[in-house]
């Protein structure tokens, strides 16, 4: 950021009180919503390109997805997609297949995902999986072919 940034914060020319509106971000939201036809894929696009702040709407119907990009807020997106369309619709739930530890638990794995996707889940109980006990540890690698001193215990 340079100085050209910070004036309007020293300068106020707008007469009013001293509020200051806060500036939003410019942010991605990813919206999934049920598109079955062009019509529907159509009706979600002018609902969404009519709100204010969106400067881009891309639909994924193979992959029930919306994105948007722009200065809006992601519960207002998905609020306008469900009052505008009727369409049940949420933030998107599913991250890459790669970045999760274990992606077929029963919390994570979902039939209805995309391909390449599995559900985001930061459930406690699902990270659980992904560490043993040093109990287990201990005896796994007693009997490991890496321990030298393997053959002495069979």
């Amino acid at each position: 950021m340079g100085a050209l940034d910070h004036l309007p914060d020293f300068f106020d020319c707008s007469g009013g009180g001293s509020k200051h509106k806060k500036r939003k971000n410019l942010q991605t939201v990813e919206v999934k919503v049920r598109i079955d036809c062009e019509g529907c894929e159509r009706k979600v696009r002018r609902a969404l390109e009519g709100m204010k702040g969106v400067k881009q709407v891309v639909v994924e119907r193979k992959a029930n997805k919306v994105t948007v990009v722009g200065y809006v807020e992601p519960s207002k997106v998905v609020a306008r997609v469900a009052h505008r369309t009727g369409k049940k619709a949420e933030l998107w739930p599913y991250v890459p297949y790669d970045t999760v530890a274990h992606p077929y638990a029963p919390g994570v794995y979902d039939k209805k995902a995309p391909a390449g996707y599995v559900r985001n889940a930061e459930d406690p109980q699902v990270s659980q999986l992904a560490r043993a006990s040093s109990f287990e540890v201990r005896y796994t690698t007693a009997f490991s072919d890496e321990n030298p001193a393997a053959c002495v215990i069979m």
